[in-house]
């Protein structure tokens, strides 16, 4: 007899995780922040907020209230990145398990999502998944595979992926949390620079490059950090980063595509219902790698373009910048 899995965030993600799980018959329960959405799931068998396409499972079983989570073994966190800690702060007992879904650096304290997880809930095993996911492909059962890292080591990964793997979900193990975090997170304010040359019509040669180049920060970011370079180069870094630089199906990209065309970052983000986690990991990312001396300046022209300044001028700013070989083992001269 299959447990009982939590997901807590039914958004489009962890509502396209609460489907996939429910798979090969299990109880899925899922936490919704909005009421309404939790009695339309349970009633219609619909989020038409979040997945409008997915008629749900009747596996899950949608709940407001966190004082159902309080047996469960398993949970899965998809809430955004800003308010982990907050909602986990009402958990009455820390499940064995909590794995992260939500990518993002804390806004205000600078903290990984797995820092802060642990804070807030001290007796839990904390993992990270992540990985080159569309949530509304993972609710169509497409095939996917992610990162499964685990701080519990080989002893957590053989609890954890019998119950989250599935047909056409392949999760892969690795202990690198550090690692798993960083490459969510970054890939997102990288996604934004691409959906703004993109939205400026610059060609696929200019993404492409980008892509390449933010790959090589993120990696200076993660080395610095003590992330694993194997870890990035995998589907939590370079996998991700492939896929929500090249599609409007990422909010992120979206969202930079729309700066390029000349919308304003105000009136974007605050029309926004769901959320564009680069936005808000862009500032304290910047912050960051400038107390490390890290060079970062796909991360900088990010920064700039959301304060309000010209794509354009970002963009003619990033290729002034001083020639030098593609391999720059200087990689903490900020000036470089």
């Amino acid at each position: 007899m299959h447990k009982t899995i939590g997901v807590i965030g039914a958004g489009a993600w962890g509502t396209a995780l609460a489907q996939m799980l429910s798979l090969d018959g299990r109880n899925v329960l899922l936490w919704s922040f909005e009421e309404e959405v939790a009695d339309a799931i349970n009633t219609k068998r619909r989020n038409a907020l979040y997945l409008p396409s997915a008629e749900l499972s009747p596996q899950i079983t949608a709940t407001h209230d966190f004082a159902d989570f309080a047996v469960l073994d398993t949970v899965l966190v998809v809430t955004p990145a800003q308010n982990l800690g907050a909602v986990l702060s009402q958990l009455s007992s820390d499940p064995r398990d909590l794995v992260l879904c939500s990518k993002g650096i804390d806004a205000e304290t600078g903290q990984l999502m797995n820092d802060v997880a642990k804070a807030a809930c001290p007796a839990s095993d904390i993992a990270v998944l992540s990985g080159p996911t569309f949530a509304h492909e993972v609710a169509n059962g497409l095939p996917t595979a992610v990162t499964l890292a685990c701080n519990g080591g080989s002893e957590q990964w053989d609890r954890l992926s019998p119950e989250i793997a599935r047909d056409t979900f392949r999760p892969y193990y690795s202990d690198d949390v550090t690692g798993a975090e960083i490459g969510g997170s970054i890939k997102n304010v990288l996604a934004i620079a691409c959906g703004v040359v993109d939205g400026l019509q610059l060609g696929q040669n200019a993404r492409a490059a980008l892509i390449a180049r933010g790959y090589a920060e993120m990696l200076r970011f993660g080395e610095a950090l003590g992330a694993r370079a194997e870890t990035l180069a995998g589907l939590c870094g370079l996998g991700d980063l492939v896929l929500t630089c090249s599609s409007t199906s990422s909010r992120n990209f979206s969202l930079g595509k729309a700066l390029g065309e000349g919308q304003s970052a105000a009136d974007l983000m605050a029309d926004r219902r769901t959320v564009a986690e680069g936005a808000h990991t862009a500032p304290v990312l910047k912050k960051l790698a400038e107390e490390r001396g890290i060079n970062m300046p796909i991360v900088i022209a990010v920064n700039e373009i959301l304060a309000g300044e010209s794509p354009r001028a970002a963009v003619a700013t990033l290729l002034a910048r001083p020639l030098k070989a593609e391999q720059d083992n200087s990689s903490r001269n900020t000036t470089a």
